[in-house]
């Protein structure tokens, strides 16, 4: 089954990263969802770190595509 794209859905699978980011002194925060496009923008120390967007994409697809937090596929854009 899949998720809708919801704010509390993409929440949710955030709350599964934020302890990872959070223990590396960085958060991320859901700016909005446009379409197929969820916004993000890059807390704390992860907002300076150069590989962040990459690392987050990983982890966002890495979670997305576990059947208990499954959402559809999406674009992610992180916003400075």
């Amino acid at each position: 089954m899949t998720l809708a794209l919801t704010r509390d859905n993409v929440e949710q699978v955030l709350d599964e990263m934020r302890p990872y980011l959070i223990s590396d002194g960085g958060n991320v925060e859901l700016v909005e969802i446009d379409g197929p496009v969820v916004h993000l923008r890059l807390q704390g120390a992860c907002g300076s770190c150069p590989s962040s967007t990459m690392t987050l994409r990983m982890a966002l697809n890495a979670a997305c595509a576990r059947p208990s937090l499954k959402l559809p596929k999406s674009t992610g854009n992180v916003i400075s």
